[in-house]
């Protein structure tokens, strides 16, 4: 894991830490303690690790970048919301890479919002878009049914890692039935990866006065990794390959687990948005009696990798009579999707170059 900053105690709750250092592997190595920074730092992702409960988690908390990117469209309000809940999730997740790659979280279902994309590059930028119909997200919001599971309906989430053109991709698949994306990430994680997890996920605008408003966005994740083998099993999936009439498998949770998933399950949204509240004091807060470490943050930025090359290339690759087709008032335009950066071309600048026209590289002798 990243460089640790140190474990958090102080303030009120000062008189709960059960310990003022906490020892690391080497026991000459001690980890400072202080209080939980004050100021919060907008557009990060803060990890940290209950040790005392085997937990691990991550913080993430966007200020300009989520409203960057959401501010690029004119999206309906519930649409933007549930795209920014997206983006928190993406980044949460796609910050836990241990390389340099790609995390791509995708949604393709029959609800008003037929897809939402989510392009996180390591070590910390995102881009993400959102199509949807209209007129059925018109509808949904006068019948005020415009919540999350209504907006996705049915289908799937899919999450990619993309290492490169030379490795094999990672693709992990799960249903959308209707619910949530937190629902999706529990099941993601219950099903695929068999450990314990929580997400929470919040959204909303900053309202001042005077300004327009500004989009936040907000979101923990918190995972049981218990060290003795004995504790990190899970209950077989049901039905599973047991025959007809055999009980189901049961396996009774973890005493950590159950605490540290109660504990997260405390957190509102207001406080994973707030801007006066920082992310070391909000991890202080949920888990000041077992003592908290914070590592450190990683930094989130808005970025998309489209660019005016890569668009030509792309036009170049289609057929002259495709290109044909794309011309429109004398020039072939072309808009991106997910920053809204818009590319204009003469039908001319596009067109393949004769085989024998192109520059030989080849130094003249």
């Amino acid at each position: 894991m990243p460089a640790v900053s140190g474990a958090l105690s102080g303030g009120r709750f000062s008189a709960c830490c059960p310990l003022n250092v906490i020892a690391m592997t080497n026991p000459h190595i001690e980890i400072p303690v202080r209080e939980p920074a004050a100021t919060s730092v907008d557009d990060t992702v803060l990890p940290f690790e209950i040790s005392a409960l085997d937990l691990r988690g991550r913080l993430v908390r966007l200020g300009p970048v989520v409203d960057e990117i959401l501010s690029r469209h004119d999206y309906p309000l519930p649409v933007a919301k549930l795209l920014g809940e997206a983006i928190a999730l993406t980044v949460l997740l796609g910050s836990a890479l241990k390389i340099e790659g790609r995390f791509i979280l995708q949604t393709q279902t029959d609800g008003p919002v037929r897809m939402l994309v989510i392009d996180f590059r390591s070590p910390g930028t995102v881009r993400a878009c959102a199509r949807f119909d209209a007129a059925r997200v018109a509808e949904a919001i006068a019948a005020g049914n415009a919540q999350a599971g209504a907006l996705l309906g049915r289908g799937h989430l899919a999450m990619t890692i993309d290492q490169g053109a030379d490795m094999n991709r990672y693709q992990g698949l799960v249903a959308l039935e209707g619910g949530t994306l937190e629902d999706a990430a529990h099941e993601y994680f219950r099903s695929s990866e068999q450990i314990p997890t929580r997400v929470r996920l919040a959204v909303g605008e900053e309202l001042s006065a005077g300004a327009r408003h500004r989009w936040r966005a907000g979101g923990m994740l918190l995972q049981f990794l218990p060290k003795a083998p004995e504790r990190a099993r899970v209950a077989d999936l049901d039905p599973g390959d047991a025959p007809p009439g055999v009980p189901r498998h049961v396996v009774p949770e973890d005493d950590a687990w159950v605490e540290g998933r109660s504990l997260i399950s405390t957190v509102e949204d207001v406080e994973l948005i707030d801007p006066a509240l920082s992310s070391e004091r909000l991890v202080y807060r949920l888990f000041h009696e077992r003592g908290v470490r914070v590592f450190k943050s990683v930094s989130i930025a808005a970025q998309c990798s489209c660019s005016r090359d890569g668009v030509e290339a792309m036009l170049r690759s289609f057929s002259q009579d495709d290109r044909d087709h794309m011309v429109e008032n004398g020039a072939i335009s072309v808009t991106c999707e997910f920053c809204s950066a818009n590319y204009r071309f003469a039908p001319e600048q596009v067109e393949l170059e004769p085989a024998g026209a192109r520059d030989d590289p080849r130094p003249s002798s």
